[in-house]
């Protein structure tokens, strides 16, 4: 029963509290609404400084190579459970796991320096490059702080690039580094580990540059991973040509003595004759049976190509975004609003009762001294 009356007293206290809290809050209500309202005004400018960004997604969905090993029913579990089995597949080094990196590598990114693209306001026709370092906007309180970093930099680089310098992937400039990690930011791969579908995202402050830009990198990608898994059939092909064409020049030869023969020693009955001639034909035979041999494996080296070439299914293509991902001007609204409140209840609930007790503790020890002084 005690326990009881305790518990209750407490929740009655505590309501008590609440209640409290509650009207002096109420009493405060117009600061409340000024803090709220300036904190929306605050909230409209830093929604309006943001510069819109927009987004182009791209979904492909690539031929993986079937590991032999592997074993299917075992694949399929693994695919179930949210493993992939495909990176064990040894005539694939580079599987759709791999995809994010090989877009952030450095040589994959520096490549999209060069990619022209036109902005859909103004048609102005640029490279990538020309727009991260003229186009972008960023909001006006980035450019304040960033501004004595902009003249630091400016003070101590003292060697500045020679025009026309060509890039150098192995050794980048502090620009070229810069745009490399700005176009990072902007451009990003993912891959969903059950399906293997791959998704290119791209932001941009530019619609039509955000597509081309997406489509471009999906072009790029697929490119990238068709070099490399037909790198050794073409290598084969090239030599199997190579092959080919001395095996086809040899047989020319050999069948252009053989008929020179025949038209210098027609109607002779020597069997030294008749022996060269016999030796002039199996050598035009073997040549020619060669030059077969090697006609077929150009073929099959055409075929093994055309073969290793994977083929990507564009689930979702890349098309020009009509409405900007960001900034989210409501929620900046709100949660300012919500910020400017929260901390204006703070300051009438915490802070000005403890300033108000400072200031009594002060007042009551300057009256204790001035009571001392008087008395001696």
């Amino acid at each position: 029963m005690q326990e009881n009356d305790i518990n209750k007293s407490q929740e009655e206290e505590m309501e008590i509290d609440l209640l409290e809290l509650a009207m002096t809050l109420w009493k405060k209500r117009k600061k409340l609404a000024v803090w709220s309202a300036c904190g929306a005004v605050f909230g409209l400018v830093v929604a309006f400084s943001i510069p819109k960004e927009y987004a182009t997604s791209v979904k492909l969905a690539p031929e993986v190579a079937d590991s032999k090993g592997g074993g299917g029913s075992l694949g399929a579990l693994a695919s179930m459970a949210g493993f992939s089995m495909s990176s064990s597949s040894g005539a694939d080094a580079v599987y759709p796991q791999l995809y994010p990196d090989v877009v952030s590598s450095v040589p994959f990114t520096t490549s999209l320096f060069d990619v022209q693209v036109t902005t859909k306001d103004d048609g102005k026709k640029m490279t990538v490059r020309q727009y991260l370092e003229n186009e972008i906007r960023a909001p006006w309180w980035s450019t304040v702080m960033g501004l004595p970093f902009k003249l630091l930099g400016a003070l101590r680089s003292n060697d500045e690039p020679a025009e026309g310098k060509k890039l150098d992937n192995f050794q980048l400039t502090v620009e070229e580094n810069g745009l490399v990690e700005a176009l990072n930011q902007r451009v990003s791969a993912s891959v969903d580990t059950k399906t293997s579908v791959v998704t290119i995202d791209v932001n941009m402050q530019d619609p039509l540059v955000s597509a081309v830009l997406a489509d471009t990198v999906v072009a790029r990608l697929q490119e990238y991973v068709t070099n490399y898994r037909t790198n050794k059939a073409r290598n084969d092909l090239e030599y199997a040509l190579k092959l080919n064409e001395e095996a086809q020049s040899n047989y020319y030869k050999a069948q252009q003595r053989y008929a020179d023969y025949l038209d210098r020693n027609q109607g002779l009955a020597f069997h030294s004759a008749q022996t060269m001639q016999d030796r002039l034909e199996n050598e035009a035979t073997l040549a020619f049976n060669l030059y077969n041999q090697t006609a077929q494996q150009v073929q099959k080296a055409q075929a093994k190509v055309q073969e290793n070439t994977p083929v990507y299914a564009i689930v979702t293509p890349a098309t020009v975004p009509i409405r900007a991902m960001s900034p989210k001007k409501g929620l900046i609204l709100v949660g300012f609003t919500f910020l400017a409140f929260v901390a204006c209840a703070a300051w009438i609930l915490l802070i000005s009762p403890l300033l108000e007790d400072y200031k009594k503790k002060l007042a009551e020890g300057g009256e204790k001294q001035q009571t001392d002084c008087a008395e001696e």
